[in-house]
């Protein structure tokens, strides 16, 4: 087997519990990972913002990849690099989020977007990321430089058909095809779920399979001397692409059959029992 030098672990519904809760038993973990020699990484769809609160407890060095590699960022918020959507696929994406009736939110930079202050899942993101949204009419004045749109309801069966509906219309692969006329390659977008009742909409090398090649690069360090840990289908992307790969025990069945292993749930300290059982041993 391979040696693993770097652990990448998504933050929600992975290194945090379903409450935000970040245990001592996952912080010692890591502790213990950095004293194996082994770097760690945290990867999310939250803005860099939302994860600085993970920087000193955990002692990160290495980049943030925020809004799920869109935009890397050092431990202080500096820029790294980032990928933004064109300008000509944001507003069709907008308009295919409001046919399946849900509400969208723009992420540019470090600021968040929305246009009711007290929408649907707003006040629950706002207590996760520790920051407030800034409440706009509507998003003409944002379609430049924005690094995510999010399609949110709770009509998950909806979410799942708007994700369906954008990746049909806009992944690489259908803009790559030969279509009469030509397709714009730069409006090309990755589509996912990044909980049941949200669709992430960002640059094609924005997913985390892209974080794990393109973290791999920035450490020096093999893809396949990767192990990576997350819980839902926008985690399998960087699974493919990692040596190792660990699915939360309450992902679904898809997520776990694209794993190498298993862990117990976020809510029975899954990821140290990930760390102590399948790395570290």
């Amino acid at each position: 087997m391979t040696p693993i030098k770097l652990v990448l672990a998504d933050v929600d519904g992975t290194l945090v519990t379903h409450e935000k809760v970040l245990t001592s038993r996952a912080i010692a973990s890591v502790q213990a990972l950095a004293r194996a020699g082994i770097a760690f990484a945290i990867t999310s769809g939250r803005p860099p913002r939302g994860m600085q609160m993970f920087v000193e407890p955990l002692g990160l060095t290495t980049p943030l990849a925020a809004f799920n590699g869109g935009r890397f960022v050092r431990p202080d918020l500096s820029l790294v690099e980032q990928r933004v959507l064109s300008r000509k696929a944001v507003e069709p994406i907008l308009a295919i989020i409001a046919s399946h009736q849900l509400d969208s939110w723009i992420y540019r930079g470090n600021d968040w977007f929305v246009r009711e202050r007290h929408g649907p899942h707003v006040d629950r993101e706002e207590w996760t990321v520790k920051f407030p949204p800034i409440v706009v009419p509507d998003f003409a004045e944002q379609m430049d430089e924005v690094v995510k749109v999010v399609g949110i309801s709770d009509d998950l069966e909806a979410v799942a058909r708007c994700e369906a509906d954008i990746v049909r219309q806009f992944s690489p692969e259908v803009i790559c095809k030969k279509t009469t006329p030509p397709r714009d390659q730069s409006t090309a977008v990755f589509a996912a779920r990044s909980q049941p009742y949200y669709v992430d909409v960002t640059h094609p090398q924005a997913n985390k399979g892209a974080v794990v090649l393109a973290l791999g690069k920035m450490l020096g360090i093999d893809p396949n001397e990767v192990a990576t840990l997350g819980d839902m289908p926008n985690d399998i992307s960087m699974f493919e692409k990692s040596g190792l790969s660990i699915a939360m025990g309450q992902s679904s069945d898809g997520v776990k059959h694209a794993a190498t292993h298993v862990t117990t749930s976020s809510e029975e300290e899954g990821f140290a029992n990930a760390v102590e059982r399948f790395i570290l041993a």
